[in-house]
């Protein structure tokens, strides 16, 4: 049998259960031994009937005391079985499977695994997993493994056909990783882990087969995301001998903090080092990355190229705009924005001039990487929260240029481990300051019910002058189809509008909107005109009103924490004190840790690890979209030290082989196509 061998190959597989497979994304005989385990559980020892405890899972060798009875109670059917092993009995029940009792037979030992519980002053294992002890047992005295299923396909029926297709192969699992990196880290061969990581042999023989193969995802993984960022070809970058800022700092209205100017530093290093900066840049909410990356751009356009800042939305990238305008405008840099909704012409005099080199720094959205979009020399690109940009896009505008300096901003506090996997191929800064002035926000966590005391200690707030947000996760009523207790944005901004704020001016803002309405309502919003903003999530970053001192945030359950800190963010953001309340009856105890974590503090790096322990990568902010293909055994959250070694070997092999021609990575580079083709590669290798 073969790795390649149709899953049709082993017995008792037919087209139906093929079917069933092909729901797993099982095909091929390969397809069915890299599917592993989700969960053990440990029935490695065998108990005597007479250890057993009321509420106890367990597993016990028995034999069949009695013939089966047959109970009906209405619509249930309950097969009921006695089983001893001479030191007690015990009962075994099923419902409404009466074909039980035609499968034991009197005299046969039988492992049988389920939860004990006492009934009628009687022992009694309901719906119990079983297996005759002559056969090679699966199910029963060993660590067991537990697989995610699809209706029609057991564990003990996967369970066979997994031990089958082990057995059957004619070759061992073939390894990828070569001997020198196995040797280094101190791990076993591949045959090895994928036999124990489905059945092992012991606990050690678990952890060994797991270390090894979690090692392996972690170094594909990277090595896939390098390649596709183009790792192997960095080359050097335009030489930036111009490094003094002194009059941009001057047009600044503050002095950066310690940590600005530290990481001005390191970037100034990578300027002018000859070879293309490749820095992320992570600071959290407020903390000033925007300076910094006029300070870069400026040095840019003193440099003789050009800038570009490239965000996700149209609102981001205008407030980007007016902000680069209000600066450079008096030093006679010249500033432009191109985004969608630009008229056609405006976007062809635009093109035209930058093209030309007339425009020094140009701020734009998925525009700026249109293929009519040309530069005169551009020598810096900056993009900024990158994690919303998908994998292909993020380096089309990188290759506008000759190699230019690639810096990436983002105000989502990234945990260290994802930010590895995102950016493994980049130097990290990180800003943790926030500016002199700044006041922590005061952040509350609360029922429904409190709606009322909300809505006046708003009131007092917009009569001191300020402002507030409100915010909803959805857009229109409709969309909450089976989520009735969801406040949506048109909803719920007029209920308020005519009710408790039918005297104070309220906008109602979300994406589905037109730009220049949006646009509009952000400036009414950021004038001061508009006391009320009820909104999405589109205001989610880059939106800065230093006036707002009040979000609340409705069905706050419905939002990871990285996100409801993001929206935090949008208030506290002057000397004026700031508050943040989070509305959510749902009352299970994982919304309660977010919630206490939220109110506890306002560091956004904590509240990214524990998102990232409760939620997991792919839900962190939809990875998969972004180029981190699932894992299937590697934990973000609790495989650090593993993914630094990966990630250190990794490097190893890129330094010496950049385009792995050689031998012993033939390998490696055809797994690593597998994955690039998986998650949307289209990148040759």
């Amino acid at each position: 049998m073969q790795l390649t061998d149709n899953i049709q190959t082993l017995k008792n597989v037919g087209g139906q259960r093929a079917a069933l497979l092909a729901k797993m994304d099982i095909h091929t005989i390969g397809d069915l031994v890299e599917y592993f385990p989700r969960d053990y559980l440990d029935r490695s020892r065998i108990y005597k009937i007479d250890q057993l405890q009321d509420g106890q899972m367990a597993t016990i060798a028995a034999v069949l005391a009695g013939p089966p009875q047959t109970l009906n109670k209405g619509r249930i059917n309950i097969t009921k079985m006695t089983f001893g092993d001479g030191a007690g009995y015990v009962d075994l029940t099923w419902f409404n499977q009466p074909y039980m009792g035609r499968n034991f037979q009197k005299g046969t030992e039988y492992f049988i695994s389920g939860r004990v519980v006492r009934k009628m002053g009687r022992l009694t294992i309901e719906n119990p997993e079983w297996e005759s002890v002559s056969d090679a047992a699966l199910s029963a005295g060993r660590i067991v493994p537990i697989y995610s299923l699809t209706a029609g396909v057991s564990q003990k029926v996967l369970r066979g056909l997994m031990s089958q297709a082990l057995d059957g192969l004619t070759e061992g699992i073939d390894d990828f990783l070569p001997p020198n990196i196995l040797e280094a880290h101190g791990l076993c061969c591949r045959d090895f882990a994928v036999k124990n990581i489905h059945f092992p042999e012991n606990s050690q023989a678990y952890y060994t087969a797991r270390r090894r193969l979690v090692f392996e995802e972690l170094f594909l993984m990277q090595g896939a995301l390098m390649w596709a960022k183009g790792y192997f070809r960095q080359a050097r970058g335009c030489v930036f001998e111009h490094l003094d800022a002194a009059e941009i700092l001057a047009a600044l209205p503050y002095q950066l903090t310690p940590d600005q100017q530290k990481v001005v530093g390191e970037i100034s290093v990578d300027l002018s080092s000859g070879y293309a900066a490749n820095r992320l840049i992570q600071g959290d909410v407020g903390s000033g990355k925007t300076a910094v990356a006029m300070i870069m751009c400026f040095l840019a356009v003193k440099n003789g190229t050009q800038a570009a800042l490239m965000a996700p939305t149209e609102t981001l990238a205008t407030q980007h705009h007016i902000s680069f305008a209000e600066i450079f405008g008096p030093l006679g840099v010249r500033c432009e924005l191109l985004v969608g909704s630009l008229k056609a012409k405006d976007k062809t005099d635009v093109r035209r001039r930058l093209k030309n080199g007339e425009i020094d720094i140009i701020i734009g959205t998925h525009a700026l990487i249109q293929s009519s979009v040309e530069f005169a020399n551009l020598g810096l690109v900056i993009t900024d929260e990158q994690h919303r940009f998908g994998v292909r896009q993020r380096g089309r505008l990188n290759e506008k240029g000759n190699h230019p300096h690639v810096l990436v901003m983002t105000a989502t506090p990234i945990p260290r481990s994802l930010a590895m996997v995102l950016y493994g191929d980049m130097d990290i800064s990180t800003i943790n300051q926030l500016p002199p002035g700044r006041q922590k926000i005061d952040t509350y966590a609360v029922a429904s019910s409190y709606h009322q005391r909300i809505f006046r200690f708003m009131f007092g707030e917009i009569e001191k002058g300020r402002q507030a947000y409100i915010i909803c996760p959805l857009v229109e009523e409709s969309e909450a189809e089976g989520f009735e207790d969801i406040n949506s944005v048109t909803k719920f901004a007029e209920q308020l509008r005519n009710g408790v704020f039918a005297d104070i001016s309220l906008e109602i803002l979300h994406g589905r909107m037109k730009p220049e309405e949006k646009n509009r309502i952000m400036a009414s919003f950021a004038a001061g005109d508009t006391k009320i903003l009820v909104s999405t999530t589109v205001i989610e970053v880059g939106i800065n009103v230093p006036n707002a001192t009040v979000i609340l945030i409705e069905n706050a359950e419905r939002f990871g924490l990285s996100q409801l800190h993001q929206l935090r963010g949008r208030v506290g953001r002057s000397d004026k004190k700031s508050y943040c309340i989070l509305v959510t009856d749902a009352d299970n105890a994982v919304t309660k840790k977010r919630m206490e974590a939220m109110a506890d503090t306002n560091d956004g790096f904590v509240l990214s690890e524990l998102d990232l322990e409760l939620r997991g990568p792919g839900e962190f902010f939809g990875t998969m979209q972004h180029g981190v293909p699932q894992m299937r055994l590697a934990n973000l959250y609790k495989d650090m030290v593993a993914l630094e070694e990966a990630k250190g070997a990794v490097l190893k092999v890129f330094e010496g082989d950049p385009q792995l021609l050689k031998t012993e990575h033939r390998g490696l580079k055809d797994r690593i196509a597998q994955i690039l083709g998986r998650f949307g590669g289209g990148i040759g290798l």
